[in-house]
């Protein structure tokens, strides 16, 4: 059973996340619904996320994004990501109100 430590890790880790910018389409990964999960595993974090396509050329970008941002949650010592296509990202995933 997660404890008030470990939720507010994971809090904190998706707030970090929320700092990562799309540079396409200018918004945060998490505004964005590219992530999918946060998951904490001691000083591991796993985080599962997809891209707005396969083969999106800001791949890289992103994913070092993730990296950095979580590292520097303090308590984190290792980000693990994974990239899954489903469900598959879609348009409806942006958080409402996003785009003005």
């Amino acid at each position: 059973m997660p404890t008030a430590h470990h939720d507010s890790l994971v809090n904190t880790i998706w707030t970090a996340l929320a700092t990562v910018i799309d540079p396409e389409l200018g918004l945060d990964i998490v505004t964005l619904g590219l992530v999918y999960g946060v998951e904490v595993d001691g000083p591991v974090a796993r985080i599962t996320h997809t891209l707005t396509t396969p083969g999106c050329p800001m791949e890289r970008v992103i994913t070092d994004g993730i990296h950095s941002a979580v590292a520097a949650v303090a308590g984190i010592e290792r980000v693990e990501t994974h990239v899954i296509w489903e469900p598959a990202w879609h348009p409806g995933m942006i958080a409402p109100g996003a785009f003005p």
